[in-house]
């Protein structure tokens, strides 16, 4: 009994890493930081821009590298992400019995994200880190979700990566589809959208 499938970005709909640490690695460049370690780059490939810039640098800094990060943009580094194989297909098979949307920890990125990959027209719905009171783990996105699509949370089923992921959908009370992370507790493990396909059949 599902009304809506919802998607994670980075590391569901996209293989973001390399885009991430070209962009975080800018960043730190730019005020003579050096590279972003294994640990710093697990942690920005999940959490909001904000997050992330409070980890990478000192506080006197952050006011400075939120100024640049605005002015350098995110259009350069587009070309780095990967689009996930199957899922246009997926998308198109979908919306022909149910609502598609994404939640994500991206901010001002996603708008942009969406054009240049011609995405736009394929979710109902895009619910970003800047739309709600709190960003994953809080259930807030997932919950906006259902209640614009005014479903149970029980009829949403969200797609994810992340341990942040699991926890949002886990306090929203959505089903749960873990995306290449065996590790993560879910209602189903998935390793490709072909996998979805048979579900959904």
């Amino acid at each position: 009994m599902l009304k809506v499938i919802a998607f994670d970005c980075d590391g569901v709909m996209f293989d973001t890493r390399k885009a991430n640490r070209e962009y975080y690695n800018q960043l730190r460049a730019h005020f003579r930081r050096s590279p972003m370690s294994d640990a710093q780059m697990d942690f920005v490939h999940i959490n909001t821009v904000e997050k992330s810039v409070s980890l990478l640098f000192d506080p006197a800094q952050q006011k400075a590298v939120n100024s640049y990060r605005k002015e350098m943009g995110y259009l350069r580094f587009i070309k780095y992400m990967k689009i996930e194989p199957d899922l246009k297909p997926l998308l198109t098979g979908l919306r022909e019995k149910y609502r598609t949307a994404v939640a994500t920890n991206r901010t001002d990125t996603m708008e942009r994200v969406l054009d240049e990959f011609d995405l736009t027209t394929q979710f109902d719905l895009v619910v970003t880190a800047l739309d709600v009171a709190n960003p994953k783990p809080a259930p807030d996105c997932l919950d906006k979700v259902a209640q614009t699509f005014q479903a149970a949370p029980s009829e949403v089923l969200y797609i994810g990566d992340s341990v942040l992921d699991q926890q949002a959908a886990r306090a929203a009370g959505t089903q749960f589809v873990a995306f290449a992370n065996p590790d993560l507790e879910a209602d189903r493990h998935i390793t490709s959208f072909k996998e979805l396909f048979y579900l959904f059949e």
